[in-house]
């Protein structure tokens, strides 16, 4: 009987040693646990700053200029190219994109204000090569004053599918226009905007606008190089191969 208190005092001191020890271990834990849980806060911070970011960057809204009397409405000039190249986007210098001419500069957005119940009158620069349609049916001409445009003088009311590069699509307004590419062995081909002085087709067009609204506008050629099915980056971002028109 004499030994045991020494032995329950044994016993207490391992059972003090055993919840210091799991006191460490839950403390350790915890600690990882509000290092894990911190470090997701600030990653979902960061993905909603992204996101928000994308949401609400655009490009800036270019005013079509006031066409030649003798025409009348407005005049959009625009051109298409291979690599919108560093000069205008470092970050995507390969991407395929428009641009448009304002004040004698060339401009990289794809977000045009027109009047409302008016014409549009449309100069298109082409610089790129043919991709080819999925689709025939956007390889005609449709929606546009005569349901026909200019290729380089001459009058046209459809193109051949496969010699198609690019197109300006405006569904709501039932505008579809097939913009043929530059032939491949074409020489002084550009590589990136902007492209004057290059190889290219000219291309003319116009359009009535109706009552006011924001309209979308699309290139449905598949011409996103290096994504699936090439219809991903430059296709689905504003400012390269989409935009708005907004008829005010």
């Amino acid at each position: 009987m004499g030994g045991f208190p020494g032995c329950l005092w044994r016993h207490r001191l391992a059972s003090s040693g055993e919840q210091v020890e799991w006191g460490a271990q839950l403390s350790t834990l915890a600690k990882k646990v509000l290092g894990v849980g911190s470090a997701v806060v600030v990653l979902g911070v960061l993905i909603g700053l992204y996101v928000a970011s994308w949401a609400t960057s655009q490009p800036n809204t270019i005013v079509a200029s006031a066409a030649p009397p003798p025409s009348g409405g407005t005049q959009l000039t625009l051109e298409t190219v291979a690599a919108i190249g560093p000069k205008y986007e470092p970050s995507h210098p390969d991407w395929v994109s428009y641009l448009v001419r304002k004040d004698n500069k060339w401009i990289h957005s794809t977000i045009y204000s027109v009047p409302a119940n008016s014409v549009v009158h449309v100069t298109l620069y082409q610089y790129d090569g043919d991709s080819g349609l999925r689709n025939p049916f956007l390889s005609q001409v449709q929606g546009t004053v005569g349901e026909t445009e200019t290729v380089d003088g001459k009058t046209i009311n459809s193109i051949p599918p496969e010699e198609a590069s690019h197109t300006f699509v405006i569904p709501q307004l039932g505008v579809f226009v097939p913009l043929p590419g530059v032939p491949e062995e074409a020489k002084n081909q550009c590589e990136f905007a902007p492209c004057e002085g290059a190889a290219h087709r000219t291309i003319t067009f116009s359009f009535r606008t109706g009552k006011k609204g924001r309209y979308r506008w699309q290139c449905f050629v598949p011409c996103a190089a290096g994504y699936i099915d090439g219809f991903g980056g430059p296709m689905q971002t504003l400012g390269y191969m989409d935009g708005f028109i907004n008829v005010v």
